[in-house]
């Protein structure tokens, strides 16, 4: 096992058992994944799915880092056309508890891992980033720059994710939480994705979002 993969497997193990103990004192609520509140959740979901083409009669997302399942709640209640939906995640209770939330659902799955088991339309990441712990900046760029490139490996059309925002209130700023600087991480996508990149920073909170398009 190389290095680079024992650093992966640490910082995954790390964040399945900050997540495992979130779960347990929360349940399935966005404070149960390290969101603040139900309204911000859904803030970031509006801003992900605009990736979305909404003139398609149908499509599937992989939802890497899927916690409880939200994202699919807010697909149900939104899209009216059929979504398969594959939600991963490296939190064991993470995915036990979603698979509880939708038994028997032909259309809904849960992966434990890190790498989606297929390729969908789109791929979601909402929150991989935020929680940085006690890693270094350069371990942590590290680790969003080959999750990214998994997220775009495993989709078709497109990726979809969000980050704290270096442009934050300094005073509001916490050690242990990862702030990126959008525009490096807008030109990143550029130069190593896609040229047909959307960078999000206009919706009211303390992060952004970027659309790969493929």
């Amino acid at each position: 096992m190389g290095k680079q993969e024992k650093q992966t497997n640490k910082i995954h193990d790390d964040l399945a058992a900050y997540h495992t103990e979130k779960l347990s004192t929360f349940g399935n609520t966005p404070k149960g994944v390290d969101w603040n509140g139900e309204a911000g959740q859904k803030t970031r979901f509006v801003q992900l799915c605009k990736l979305i083409d909404t003139d398609t009669q149908s499509f599937s997302i992989n939802d890497v880092g899927c916690g409880y399942g939200a994202l699919r709640d807010y697909l149900d209640e939104n899209f009216v056309c059929p979504i398969n939906y594959l939600g991963v995640d490296v939190c064991d209770s993470m995915i036990s508890n979603s698979r509880e939330r939708f038994p028997g659902r032909a259309d809904t799955n849960f992966q434990l891992g890190h790498i989606p088991s297929r390729v969908a339309d789109y791929t979601f990441g909402s929150g991989l980033f935020s929680l940085r712990m006690s890693y270094s900046e350069e371990e942590w760029q590290a680790h969003v720059i080959s999750t990214l490139d998994i997220l775009f490996n495993s989709c078709q059309r497109g990726m979809a994710f969000n980050n704290l925002t270096s442009y934050a209130d300094p005073e509001r700023m916490e050690q242990r939480l990862y702030y990126a600087d959008p525009l490096k991480m807008f030109d990143m996508c550029k130069r190593r994705y896609s040229d047909r990149v959307a960078l999000l920073h206009d919706y009211g909170l303390y992060d952004f979002t970027i659309l790969v398009r493929k």
